[in-house]
């Protein structure tokens, strides 16, 4: 099982730097002038990663535009949680909620799809560990 946060985020380093191909503008919309200019290297994949997840976020887009961009938001434009929920003002909870519900659709994506990433032996999540909901998330669900 990945890590599909350290995956997002290799994603996002691979979709911002300048080989990738994919057409991201360097300043998301609404935010311009309001992050400071980050000159350090980001943690990337390789180019058939960063399709197979770029084809899961495509999806995501089709199917749950709002949740693909707050994962754009904060995994391109590195734009905090808490930011965005007063983005959108929106408790920082329903945000959390909705990101982790649009990174299980990426995982599940990628589940589905059954594809073996070059990155997966750096992002893989050991046995005995388990991702939870945390308590207030829960709260929001049920």
């Amino acid at each position: 099982m990945r890590d599909i946060s350290m995956v997002l985020e290799r994603w996002a380093g691979w979709a911002s730097s300048d080989g990738s191909g994919v057409d991201y503008s360097h300043v998301a919309a609404g935010f311009k002038g309001l992050l400071p200019q980050k000159n350090g290297m980001r943690l990337s994949c390789s180019d058939d990663d960063g399709l197979v997840i770029e084809k899961c976020m495509a999806r995501l887009k089709e199917k749950r535009p709002d949740e693909y961009h707050l994962l754009v938001a904060h995994y391109l434009y590195q734009i905090s949680k808490r930011k965005l929920a007063r983005w959108r003002k929106r408790d920082e909870k329903v945000i959390r909620v909705e990101m982790q519900m649009a990174e299980g659709f990426i995982e599940g994506c990628l589940a589905v799809l059954d594809v073996r990433l070059e990155m997966d032996p750096e992002v893989e999540i050991p046995q005995n560990s388990h991702k939870t909901l945390s308590r207030s998330a829960n709260c929001v669900l049920v």
